[in-house]
């Protein structure tokens, strides 16, 4: 495993992606259900009862800080999802996920979030948002290095999964993983469990990205390596000042904490939930 890691890191390079979508980006499916306007500078997705939309990104990444800025699916949203995650393929697949669950209007979006590694997840927290994420474009940070997995709104940490594989929990690290985004129709489960179901006479959903920027390293062949020591996301972590909004944001806004969850795991919490 460390000659693996070694290998992959050998053969990086470092890129930092100010993003035009036709350059960066391939629609997959839904295709006119996907628009790409302002010269590149513009990606929506739109979703009716013919179809939904996706699109991934070109590159894969190994390591990095990624950014995009989503203006989420106004109005009643209920039982739409609105995905934007970094995953590997495979079964034993590693995964970063920001997905964002539907409302009724007037009620909160849920932000769900979850980590996935060597194909294992079920490690949820789920927030609402403390601001209307409809109304105006807000960014949405994934920041990936070799100890920790970051989850940021607008710049403020809301989730830090740490690296914790000498106490035998897997971390995704040496997996490069595509940045993916679609938005679907999942109302047999979004809202309130499925209670709530799309009305499709406010359709079509539409999401729109922008600004995206990916600070990150990219397998590369022929390379000498990832010039990590340049970039500032490498070694970073939080500060005192950081982890205080983390805690703000949790003890005001988290509403699902899997580490809280004595009842789906009988046979005891996963392990990284008693470790500091």
């Amino acid at each position: 495993m460390a000659l693996r890691i070694l290998l992959l890191v050998c053969s990086m390079v470092a890129i930092a992606s100010a993003g035009n979508f036709y350059q960066d980006f391939n629609i997959t499916w839904g295709k006119g259900h996907a628009k790409i306007l302002n010269n590149g500078q513009l990606l929506t997705l739109s979703l009716d009862k013919a179809s939904g939309a996706g699109f991934q990104s070109k590159d894969e990444y190994l390591f990095g800080k990624i950014d995009m800025q989503i203006k989420l699916v106004r109005g009643n949203s209920a039982g739409t999802v609105t995905a934007y995650y970094l995953s590997s393929e495979g079964p034993a697949h590693d995964e970063i996920d920001f997905e964002f669950l539907g409302n009724l209007s007037g009620d909160p979006y849920t932000l769900h979030t979850n980590v996935f590694a060597e194909g294992k997840g079920n490690r949820e927290m789920q927030f609402k948002l403390w601001f209307d994420p409809t109304k105006n474009f807000h960014t949405y940070s994934i920041l990936w290095n070799p100890r920790h997995i970051i989850f940021m709104v607008d710049g403020t940490p809301i989730r830090d999964f740490k690296n914790l594989e000498s106490r035998g929990v897997a971390f995704p690290k040496d997996q490069p993983m595509r940045i993916y985004s679609s938005l679907w129709n999942a109302d047999d489960w979004a809202t309130r469990g499925g209670l709530v179901k799309t009305d499709w006479t406010k359709a079509p959903f539409v999401a729109s990205y922008r600004n995206f920027n990916a600070d990150a390293c990219v397998p590369a062949s022929g390379t000498s390596r990832c010039d990590s020591a340049k970039s500032g996301w490498w070694n970073q972590e939080l500060d005192s000042a950081s982890h205080a909004r983390m805690r703000w944001v949790q003890k005001n806004y988290m509403i699902y904490n899997y580490c809280n969850d004595v009842k789906r795991f009988p046979q005891g919490l996963p392990p990284e939930c008693s470790i500091a």
